[in-house]
Formats: C-alpha cells, structure tokens, sequence
C-alpha cells in the first residue's frame, strides 16, 4: 500500500466520521432558533412589546415629521 493510498483512506475515514456533526448542528441551530422565536412571540405579545412598539412607532413618526 502506498502513502497516498494510506492518506487517502485516513480523510475517507475521517469524514466518515464526521457525517452526523452536521446533523448535530443543524438540531442546536433549530433548537436555539425556536427558543428565539418563543421568547420573542412572549415578550411582543405581553405589556411590554405593545410600549414597545408604540413607542417605536410613535419615534419613526416623529422623524418623518407626521407625529
């Protein structure tokens, strides 16, 4: 067997190995991506996301000199 051939087999191996790292990934990412978007969808429908959205809108309004 030749050194290439030994090289060669070693990356094939090591990729092998590495196949489910980016399944892996892929779950935190959606994991951490649902929790974003269940702390957000609480924060914007409670007291605090109505003022801030009034007052968010209420600052655009009166940089375009509407309100």
């Amino acid at each position: 067997m030749t050194v290439r051939h030994r090289i060669a087999r070693r990356g094939a191996r090591r990729r092998a190995d590495q196949r489910g790292i980016t399944t892996a990934e892929y779950a935190v990412g959606t994991a951490a991506g649902a929790g974003l978007a269940g702390l957000l969808y609480k924060l914007l429908t409670g007291g605090f996301g109505d003022q801030l959205l009034k007052t968010l809108f209420d600052h655009v309004l009166g940089l375009l000199g509407i309100g």
